[in-house]
């Protein structure tokens, strides 16, 4: 350690002590606990291995009782996501101790999400099938499965809007700000994606909280489904302002389709880059113009590597 540093010391310790003073940070709640991003992430890699098992680890029901490995994988998950969601209730909850009214709702809310597992992972095959339909690079539903991000960042999407619908704080982001992370798609909890979805490639893909997208719809990398303008801030909340999308749309690369009131009709195919703020009826192409072109050739030799473009 340098001497200028030993002198510097003293001075940053009491700046950032002075920061924790900001109500943002977490001294201002002591006794609290945030829900655990591990375990988080360690649940949503134990449902993907209960609904894909031998792709991601060595369990396999095969040759076995598929009963008892479903239940004990249920068993350890339940008791992961209900320690979660209970620390997440009490935060916001400010209760310090156990309390028997958050310890009922994190139950209820348990009991509900894993009745709907059946149900996701049924939504989440017919996501595969969309895939392996609509993408010829696609060489089985196994590599689908073990290998497209679009798959993986869905699968994400549709365990978290679960408990997003059930009005579990912070858990839901968490996942979502996961799966953005690894494949680059951030999709929030809170849109409402119907059955056979696909992204292509996926990279970049945005979908807001408040779209809505009907059934067999396949976007695009690059594409956002966003809100108009967001400055008014909190006063959003809870308004819808991204856009529908209605059943059987295909939206290319790069697109942005935005504002709460704009509706992409049925069967409707919207072109690589557009920009749509307005509705668009049902089995309507919606085609941005390719831009002109200007070539320059350089007069001489040496000119070219100092062009001004």
């Amino acid at each position: 350690m340098s001497n200028k540093f030993n002198k510097l010391l003293p001075d940053i310790v009491e700046a950032i002590s002075k920061n924790y003073e900001a109500e943002e940070i977490f001294f201002t709640k002591p006794g609290f606990a945030f829900p655990s991003r591990d375990t988080i992430i360690t649940f949503l890699n134990g449902v993907r291995r209960l609904f894909f098992p031998g792709y991601f680890g060595k369990e396999s029901p095969a040759g076995a009782n598929p009963s008892y490995y479903v239940g004990q994988n249920l068993i350890e998950l339940e008791h992961q996501l209900s320690k979660e969601i209970y620390a997440a209730l009490a935060y916001n909850s400010e209760v310090t101790q156990c309390n028997q009214s958050i310890q009922q709702q994190t139950d209820d809310i348990c009991l509900h999400f894993f009745r709907t597992l059946p149900t996701i992972q049924q939504l989440l095959l017919k996501d595969v099938q969309a895939a392996l339909d609509g993408d010829p690079a696609a060489h089985s539903k196994e590599e689908i499965i073990f290998s497209y991000p679009g798959l993986n960042a869905v699968f994400v999407y549709r365990i978290a809007h679960e408990l997003y619908l059930a009005g579990v704080p912070f858990i839901p982001r968490i996942m979502t700000e996961y799966a953005h992370s690894r494949t680059g798609i951030d999709i929030n909890a809170g849109a409402t994606i119907g059955e056979y979805f696909f992204m292509d490639h996926g990279t970049g893909i945005v979908i807001g909280e408040t779209t809505v997208i009907g059934n067999n719809v396949k976007i695009y990398q690059g594409v956002t489904l966003g809100a108009l303008s967001t400055r008014m801030g909190q006063q959003l909340s809870g308004v819808k302002r991204h856009p529908t999308i209605e059943d059987n749309v295909t939206i290319y690369s790069n697109a942005s389709i935005l504002g709460g009131n704009t509706v992409i009709g049925s069967g409707s195919i919207i072109g690589g880059s557009a920009f749509v703020i307005e509705s668009v009826p049902a089995n309507t192409k919606v085609i941005v113009k390719n831009p002109e072109l200007s070539f320059k050739t350089p007069k001489k030799e040496e000119e070219l590597f100092s062009w001004d473009i």
